[in-house]
């Protein structure tokens, strides 16, 4: 069913608030990634909702359906190339499906698993998520008169990157097998390009890299887990 209140106003986009009236889902298992893209939708004047997995935003899409889908494809069930491609054929198709990614080479795949638009990780400018959705939805969905694009940044709620960090703290000492340490290093190196963390984005790399090349040992874990330990307690004085 449409992700529509009968009795309220149907308001239509604007050049101020191009989102207008819409309602963005957003699959993305970062709350600071999330939080983000939240403040975004907000700022064009979208409605959000979140699922962090694909299991739920399954359980979502049986229940209504979004002006626009936006899938990070990294998630810790599954791919995110799966929903998309379920999402393309599905009939009705939502308006827009957009990709998200901090592995720009996923590109590619995303477009051919169905996706309208691909965006890489970090996102931080208002206008560039703004355009990629009105460029992805249908004519007759976007305002159109002349748009004026916004180079406004937002700045995520630091509790939420805590949280993110307390999540793969978990997932760290609860004797991680290969498969886990192959999402912690993707999580981690998401989350530091957004959150600007050079060093834990050069961590997160070496640990992606010792898993490819079979070369993972304690030692290289434990260091990892001491660095995230250490931005937890950082966010807490915070």
């Amino acid at each position: 069913m449409e992700d529509l209140d009968p009795f309220a106003p149907h308001f239509k986009p604007t050049a101020r608030r191009p989102l207008l009236g819409m309602t963005v889902l957003v699959v993305e298992d970062s709350r600071y990634a999330s939080e983000a893209l939240r403040l975004m939708c907000l700022h064009g004047g979208a409605r959000i909702r979140r699922a962090d997995c694909l299991r739920s935003a399954r359980r979502h899409l049986q229940v209504y359906r979004p002006s626009v889908v936006v899938i990070d494809l990294g998630l810790p069930d599954g791919s995110g190339l799966e929903l998309i491609e379920e999402m393309d054929r599905a009939c009705p198709r939502v308006a827009a499906i957009l990709a998200v990614s901090g592995n720009d080479q996923q590109h590619h795949l995303a477009i051919t698993a169905g996706a309208d638009a691909f965006l890489a990780k970090p996102i931080e400018t208002v206008g560039v998520f703004q355009q990629a959705i009105v460029q992805s939805l249908p004519r007759d969905q976007v305002f159109s008169g002349p748009k004026a694009i916004s180079m406004q940044q937002v700045s995520p709620d630091p509790m939420a990157l805590r949280d993110d960090m307390t999540h793969i703290a978990n997932l760290l000492e609860d004797d991680p097998a290969g498969p886990v340490l192959d999402y912690v290093a993707q999580f981690l190196s998401s989350l530091a390009r957004l959150s600007h963390d050079k060093a834990m984005a050069s961590e997160a790399a070496d640990l992606a890299e010792a898993r490819a090349k079979g070369r993972m040992n304690q030692a290289k874990v434990a260091r990892l887990a001491g660095m995230v330990h250490e931005r937890m307690q950082e966010h807490v004085a915070i």
